[in-house]
């Protein structure tokens, strides 16, 4: 007989959960409080702009293929490899282009910054053998499992530790290794991918790099909300049902501490199974009984939020690409501020997202669509008393770094605050990434994939094993059906 399992949440890891598990025989039905899918990739139109609401970068493609193959279906996922990555401004005029060839990109870097080639391609080596040496112990299967350390491959991972820089932090391993400032800061970086400081976070976190300097950096044909219409697509082929303006008010617990049902909508549906694709603070807090509720795991802090303006401009800039990094002066302060002072600074680091560079239709004939981001911190109070301040100083940046009035050039506007994520995705205070990554023992303090209290419980995305982001959000549904489909037989 087939098991029935209900999925809290149609974001990326519950629908690819759900593809998964349709696929291996169950009966698979999801809970979705909003009246679309996706989660935070979901997608804005406004005055003929269209615009991605969240995330703006596609990296390991192979992940979103996987699960077409899984379904054996039809359906092609398109998209195109970026043969320039990011166009990086910096405050005294300094620009750099960062080709996905990587041989190029040490040129652009020795060339602008006055870096060593050599010491630009031994760094990306490095984090690439980071990448390759913890993938299959912290990115492939569960770490709450001590028979998944007992094999080959985990046990290589173990003895390399101490060679992962996990006793070092970003900055202090980039600062090493590199003579200009510049070059730390754009490293540096990639601390925000997963929303953590880059003067606390391991220095392990530079792989992050890798994915998208190694394997490469891509853009859906139709833009990053394609992801999420290929996932529904998917789904529904696969027979899962997907249940809209679908709140789900609680979740059923017997004596023997599993899950009968889930309650939505005054109705409750039974299952065999249930998974959570659904902040773990929103699990606890408001859909189970107190408990079960981790204290630990949920005091632990939050990584960084953002504050996203949406901008048709009535103007094309040839120097702007895809993705675009304004940086801050002082980065350290930045960070500072985000982590400590809970508060965005005066000169933040600025990214502007602009699909209509490669989607034409993303925007009127001689237009743009910009995506303008700001990291601010995960809001902890009622309202945004930043806003306008934030919003002028940005406006301020853009003008200053790329010589324009761009005021005047905004004829269609929208934002989002971290108030607005968390009402939309319930991301406590809008985090965009669940707990930060700010310690070296951050990938061990991640909630498992499964309850150890609650027999039929288990948990996807971005705010459980192995973190967030649209790859480990795929690999977090990868890992969670085996899991499921393990126990099940």
């Amino acid at each position: 007989m087939k098991q029935n399992v209900g999925i809290i949440g149609a974001g990326i890891g519950g629908l690819a959960l759900a593809i998964r598990l349709a696929k291996k025989g169950f009966n698979v039905t999801v809970f979705e409080k909003n009246s679309y899918p996706g989660g935070k990739l979901s997608e804005l139109k406004i005055n003929g702009f269209r615009f991605d609401k969240g995330p703006s970068l596609l990296t390991m493609p192979n992940l979103i293929e996987e699960l077409s193959n899984s379904n054996d279906s039809q359906r092609k996922f398109e998209y195109k490899k970026l043969d320039t990555i990011t166009h990086y401004f910096y405050s005294d005029g300094t620009q750099l282009k960062a080709s996905s060839n990587v041989d190029d990109f040490a040129e652009e870097v020795h060339l602008k910054l006055n870096e060593k080639k050599e010491s630009v391609l031994k760094h990306i080596k490095r984090n690439a053998f980071y990448f390759k040496t913890t993938e299959d112990l912290f990115l492939k299967q569960s770490l709450h499992q001590i028979r998944n350390f007992i094999n080959f491959k985990t046990i290589k991972g173990i003895l390399c530790a101490p060679f992962l820089g996990l006793f070092s932090t970003m900055h202090n391993k980039n600062n090493k290794i590199f003579v200009n400032p510049k070059t730390v800061q754009l490293f540096n970086r990639y601390a925000t991918y997963n929303g953590s400081n880059p003067y606390k976070a391991p220095a392990l976190m530079n792989m992050i790099s890798h994915l998208e300097i190694n394997l490469g950096a891509y853009l859906p044909v139709k833009g990053m909300h394609q992801i999420t219409t290929h996932l529904v697509n998917l789904a529904k082929d696969s027979g899962v049902t997907i249940n809209y303006n679908s709140l789900v008010e609680t979740l059923l617990v017997e004596s023997n501490n599993t899950i009968s049902s889930i309650k939505t909508n005054g109705l409750s549906y039974s299952f065999d199974i249930v998974a959570s694709d659904v902040d773990i603070h929103v699990l606890y807090n408001h859909l189970l009984p107190k408990k079960f509720t981790p204290k630990k795991l949920m005091a632990q802090q939050k990584s960084s939020s953002a504050f996203v303006f949406y901008w048709g401009i009535n103007k094309e800039f040839p120097s702007l690409g895809l993705h675009n990094i304004l940086f801050s002066e002082d980065y350290k302060k930045e960070f500072d501020y985000l982590f400590s002072k809970q508060y965005p600074t005066e000169d933040p680091t600025v990214y502007i997202n602009i699909t209509s560079k490669y989607c034409k239709e993303d925007a009127p004939n001689g237009c743009e669509n910009w995506f303008v981001m700001v990291n601010v911190p995960h809001n902890s109070s009622a309202s945004i008393g930043y806003a306008s301040d934030l919003r002028k100083n940005v406006i301020a940046k853009i003008n200053s770094m790329l010589k324009t009035d761009i005021e005047q050039h905004i004829i269609a506007e929208s934002s989002l605050s971290p108030l607005d994520i968390e009402n939309q995705t319930s991301s406590l205070g809008g985090s965009l990434y669940g707990n930060a990554s700010n310690n070296k023992f951050a990938a061990f303090l991640r909630h498992s994939n499964y309850s150890s209290s609650i027999k039929n419980l288990y948990l996807v995305g971005g705010s459980v094993h192995p973190g967030g982001g649209i790859p480990l959000c795929l690999l977090s549904a990868k890992i969670t059906s085996n899991l499921i489909t393990k126990r099940a037989n």
